[in-house]
């Protein structure tokens, strides 16, 4: 851990309003690291990358903004983040706080370096997951929670998003990472506070009244995901995923369930059960015969890219033209594996998918669709109606839209639709767009009526940000860490969220 001070003296006292988290004075994080490119960036915080100037060591460092601490408990909560994560530290699979440096402006979170990419973009590089990886993963993420729940803490926000490889190697080791929303619990004790992401978030999280269960129903919606590539519970909206959450069916008829052993399908079942009186403790999970067997099928299924091409199958034109200018502006890292991808479709190398090379692609990984599925996700992709797929709409149609919940990206886009720089999107600019994008035979009032709340003829920032949201992971992955009333947003009365 950090030393008290830098001369190793007792530490300065602090003024008595809170501008403080650590209760003690660290050294300047610029003097031993110099700051990078950024990594990453969540709700609360920036991540870049930095070298510590002693040694030439690379690390990562979570920058966390004061500007966003505005009452004492984000203090705390910043805090208590810092006391989890070197609580676990030890762990494997846990991602390695090495040092923690904090000045008026905000609180630096130096940790160990992990340069594989999120697990869920790692989906979609990799194509498919077999049940055999599948198995594997999900024994590590199990692993994680059954070390935090012995050690007394209960995560709250496990997600593909918040699980890191170590290295791009292919057997490189996954760990846990962000721990903002982890809290320290005692056996028995419950807790009320609506926090966590809403695909990935337990019934009884939602009823304001939980414990540790809540981890092992994460993971086993993370399990659902691994092997389908789609959330178990989702709808257009956040009020809709909750009624999917307290009340919605699990689908096993849709592809790829038909194919995946009743092994795996029983024990997303059991992690997935609404009492969380029945649902399996981490050790019971890790005792399951589809994990601890090590013999789970090794047969490929559907990728991600699957899904993604089927939501985005299902975008209004404006959505797709938006996001096929972000992809556009993307670093490189952020689009390398989806580049590797198009690249390995695109057999011939003439830049372009065409519907043959689509097909036996996505049968490469596994994929039982029809050619007339196959066709109309084609179809839905092609915005220039082509026949055929260039790189832009590839990365249009499958990129990870948790990239549109970045405001410099929504920005981007509408700055590009928005001529004038007048703050709204005209018809006159919309067509000039579709001209742009070889769109013939566009409906511009219906786009502009569907999207245009204030009926003002014309769509505002404000409108457009809902529309580009709505629908995806701005919703379903977004992190809640204010008291929400969740009676409010599903339109139940007290009794039935009790």
């Amino acid at each position: 851990m950090t030393s008290k001070s830098s001369s190793g003296s007792a530490p300065p006292p602090r003024d008595s309003k809170r501008k403080w988290v650590l209760p003690y004075q660290t050294k300047n994080l610029r003097d031993l690291y110099t700051l990078g490119r950024k990594l990453g960036q969540g709700q609360f915080g920036i991540t870049f990358l930095c070298t510590e100037k002693s040694t030439g060591n690379k690390y990562a460092c979570k920058s966390i903004p004061k500007r966003k601490l505005l009452y004492a408990e984000d203090y705390d909560d910043v805090l208590r983040e810092i006391q989890i994560m070197h609580h676990l530290s030890e762990h494997p699979n846990v991602v390695r706080i090495r040092g923690t440096y904090e000045d008026i402006v905000a609180v630096y979170l130096v940790m160990e370096l992990c340069e594989g990419g999120e697990l869920f973009d790692r989906i979609v590089k990799k194509g498919h997951y077999s049940e055999r990886e599948a198995a594997k993963l999900i024994k590590t993420i199990v692993e994680v929670v059954q070390t935090c729940h012995s050690l007394g803490v209960m995560h709250r926000d496990l997600k593909p998003e918040n699980f890191l490889f170590h290295s791009v190697d292919e057997d490189a080791a996954l760990k846990a990472t962000d721990f903002g929303l982890s809290v320290f619990y005692k056996p028995g004790q419950t807790f009320s506070a609506v926090v966590g992401s809403p695909y990935y978030v337990a019934p009884e999280v939602l009823r304001k009244h939980y414990g540790p269960e809540i981890d092992i129903w994460s993971a086993g919606v993370i399990l659902y995901i691994l092997l389908s590539g789609v959330p178990p519970f989702w709808a257009e909206t956040e009020k809709g995923i909750f009624r999917e959450i307290l009340q919605g069916k699990l689908d096993f008829h849709s592809d790829p369930w038909p194919v995946i052993s009743e092994s795996a399908k029983e024990l997303i079942r059991k992690m997935l059960d609404r009492n969380p009186k029945k649902r399996p403790k981490a050790h019971e999970v890790l005792c399951h015969p589809w994990i601890a067997d090590d013999k789970a099928p090794d047969k490929p299924i559907d990728s991600a890219v699957l899904s993604r091409l089927k939501k985005f199958s299902a975008m209004n034109k404006l959505k797709k033209m938006a996001l096929r200018v972000i992809a556009e502006k993307l670093s490189e890292e952020e689009i390398g594996g989806l580049k590797e991808l198009f690249k390995m479709l695109d057999t011939d190398n003439s830049g372009t998918i065409t519907f043959d090379e689509l097909k036996e692609g996505l049968k490469r990984v596994g994929s039982e669709l029809m050619e007339s599925e196959i066709k109309d996700l084609m179809d839905a992709a092609d915005i220039d109606n082509s026949g055929t797929l260039d790189y832009g709409e590839f990365l249009a149609a499958t990129l990870h839209l948790n990239k549109l919940e970045r405001e410099e990206n929504l920005l981007s886009a509408f700055s590009f639709f928005d001529k004038d720089g007048s703050g709204y999107i005209t018809i006159d600019e919309l067509q000039q767009a579709c001209n742009e994008f070889g769109l013939s035979e566009v409906h511009l009032d219906e786009m502009i009526n569907e999207i245009d709340q204030d009926n003002d003829g014309q769509i505002d920032y404000g409108e457009f940000a809902a529309m580009m949201r709505k629908g995806n992971g701005g919703i379903g992955r977004r992190t809640m860490r204010s008291q929400l009333n969740v009676g409010d947003a599903l339109g139940l009365t007290n009794n039935e969220c009790t």
